[in-house]
């Protein structure tokens, strides 16, 4: 009797607890408020995988590189004609002066461990060096630029407000999205895939916009087009062209929040943008430096305003208009306080399952689940009289213990979860009929029915426990490496394992032992 006193108020909480954590799922609201989520086969939603194209990220650090090369090589006084692209992975500056090639080389060294100086050839008294990154350095970007790109596609999903997303990077370059439950497909595709590079850029004002309209662009600009709330061809037509120059005077980079407010005499929506105290006194010396002339503000090549400067603009604050609406500025926010895509991303693979569909998945997969359970309730009780019973009763507590574990761990339940319930409900019903087939053993031997349990009980555990952590490796084992709906089955499938573990050998166990030791029932049914 005293092996009661510890399992009864065991076995009493863990059902507690399972309860508590099932009961929202049915009556959402209720404490602790923690439901089983459904995956995307199940309620519907979105399935995406992008490629991010990391070269774009080289191309982007390249050019830092020699924008920032510029400011170097003037403060330190190297004559050059000019730092222009050879390649990919490399630039070519011309130096008026040849003995400088040892004072760029230390510079190199002293600024960019992984920037080489790869060649150098003299001609007509201009010395041309080759400067590439080298490759370990070009293979960490394209790293970084994926997993920026996913930390920064998580952070825009979460501000979206999707409930259990599954973002995930695949190989070198992809990342794949599961976003459940979603409706605006358009929407969400948008909000992700938007690179959100914010620039500011000065007007060229010096040379012709018709003259660059018929191809004749002066060096050093470039034609960009405001951003409308349409793409068609009969709006292109009508966007408003600027010519601007390609020099990035800022980016976003200093930012730290974007919000949607109201202007209160055109009461339209408009973003206000703060940036840190680095990037406020940017701003401010690039707004002093420029008093009267048109600055761009550009996100992803598009040109949202072209204010021109009043004065010189303390505090770190800006606003970027355009013609969008509530629900558009309040995207672009999301995207900017999430921060730019280090690289473009491109869809390659796209999937929408409907609501419907997801219902009817969950009807089929709920109907195979019950009329299985109850086919195999039947067959225990046929075959196993009264210990059958037992063993329905715990299958069905293995069932619960399972739902619990699922909304406690806040897991995704997938099509294929629903199919690792179904595998062990007849798991659960294996480690009863090795324990039940033990104990006719041991009563063909003429032993008395607490005997025949206990040595059954016994017997049959290690076997138990041998099978199970088995399957519980592979299990842990498929959630780690599988995707999706693999990592559903493995998370049914592992909470499965547990629960039989201990309806078979603690709650049968008890049960049995409450009827035959405290009960004192003579025969046993089995």
């Amino acid at each position: 009797m005293k092996d009661f006193s510890w399992r009864i108020p065991v076995i009493g909480l863990v059902l507690i607890v399972a309860v508590i954590y099932v009961i929202p799922t049915f009556k959402p609201g209720w404490w602790p408020n923690k439901q089983i989520n459904l995956g995307l086969d199940l309620q519907g939603g979105m399935h995406l995988v992008l490629e991010v194209q990391t070269e774009k990220a080289v191309e982007s650090t390249l050019e830092r590189i020699r924008n920032e090369l510029r400011t170097l090589f003037r403060n330190d006084k190297i004559r050059h004609k000019g730092i222009d692209y050879s390649g990919k992975k490399a630039l070519s500056v011309k130096l008026t002066d040849p003995n400088d090639l040892e004072k760029v080389d230390d510079l190199l060294g002293k600024n960019y461990g992984d920037v080489k100086i790869l060649s150098s050839t003299l001609e007509n008294g201009i010395k041309t060096v080759k400067i590439g990154l080298t490759d370990e350095w070009v293979a960490q970007i394209k790293k970084q630029a994926t997993e920026q790109a996913l930390e920064t596609i998580r952070n825009r999903i979460d501000q979206f407000g999707v409930s259990e997303p599954d973002i995930r990077v695949q190989g070198e370059r992809r990342i794949q999205i599961q976003l459940p439950g979603i409706q605006d497909t358009e929407r969400a595709k948008e909000l992700i895939g938007k690179t959100a590079l914010l620039e500011f850029k000065l007007l060229d004002a010096e040379h012709d916009l018709g003259a660059a309209l018929n191809g004749n662009v002066p060096p050093g600009s470039e034609i960009l087009y405001q951003a409308t709330d349409s793409d068609t061809e009969q709006s292109a037509a009508q966007k408003q062209p600027y010519l601007v120059k390609t020099r990035t005077l800022m980016t976003g980079a200093y930012l730290t929040d974007a919000r949607v407010q109201i202007d209160s005499q055109f009461n339209e929506p408009y973003v206000s943008i703060d940036f840190d105290r680095k990037g406020a006194k940017i701003f401010e010396r690039i707004t002093g430096e420029n008093v009267k002339k048109r600055m761009a503000i550009v996100l992803d090549n598009k040109v949202y305003s072209a204010p021109t400067i009043q004065e010189k603009i303390p505090g770190g604050s800006a606003r970027i208009t355009g013609s969008f609406n509530a629900q558009e500025a309040h995207d672009l926010a999301i995207v900017l306080r999430a921060g730019s895509l280090p690289a473009p991303v491109e869809i390659i693979e796209e999937r929408t399952v409907g609501p419907s569909l997801g219902h009817d998945s969950i009807s089929k997969g709920l109907y195979s689940m019950v009329v299985g359970g109850i086919l195999v309730l039947i067959f225990m009780f046929i075959y196993y009289k009264g210990a059958g019973l037992i063993a329905d009763f715990a299958l069905v507590l293995n069932i619960l213990l399972i739902a619990g574990g699922l909304a406690a761990f806040q897991a995704t339940l997938t099509l294929p979860g629903i199919a690792g319930i179904i595998l062990t409900i007849g798991m659960a019903v294996d480690a009863n009929v090795i324990i039940f087939e033990r104990i006719r053993e041991e009563m063909r031997l003429g032993k008395t029915p607490i005997a025949s349990i206990t040595t059954g009980f016994e017997r049959a555990s290690l076997t138990i426990l041998d099978a199970n952590v088995t399957t519980l490796i592979a299990a842990l084992v498929l959630f780690q490496f599988g995707t999706g709906p693999v990592k559903g089955f493995a998370v049914t499938l592992s909470l499965g394992v547990l629960a039989s573990l201990f309806t078979a050998l603690i709650i049968s166990r008890l049960i049995f032992d409450y009827l035959y030791i405290s009960v004192r029932v003579k025969s046993l049914s089995i």
